[in-house]
Order: structure tokens, then C-alpha cells, then sequence
């Protein structure tokens, strides 16, 4: 049983993680041959100030 984590920044809506969760799936699938139904997706969000890039936290960072 393949075991898929994702981790990611929070602010994704759910409509968008459903076809994260449905294309990785697919391509899991394709790839490896198990069925859809053996395949774990487990996504992680993650909040801006626990994420961080350079030293900085993602929330005191202009770019994210």
C-alpha cells in the first residue's frame, strides 16, 4: 500500500486539494500498478510562521 505525503504551506482551497489528492493518486497508480484504492494521499498544511525559507518564517516573508 503505497503512503503518499504532501506537506504545504496553509491558504489551499478544499476543491484544490481534492485534485492534488485525485492526480497524485492517478499517477501513483500508473506508475507503480497498485489500484487507486491502495493508495494513501496524506496532506499536511502547514501554517506560514511554522514554514521556514532563509531564516526566515514564510509569514515575514513579502514573497509568499
Amino acid at each position: 500500500m503505497p503512503i503518499v505525503q504532501v506537506h504545504l504551506l496553509e491558504g489551499r482551497s478544499k476543491e484544490l486539494k481534492q485534485q492534488l489528492i485525485s492526480e497524485i493518486t492517478a499517477v501513483v497508480s500508473r506508475t507503480l500498478g497498485n489500484s487507486p484504492e491502495t493508495i494513501r494521499v496524506l496532506l499536511h498544511d502547514v501554517p506560514h510562521e511554522n514554514w521556514g525559507v532563509a531564516g526566515l518564517p514564510m509569514s515575514n516573508r513579502r514573497d509568499n
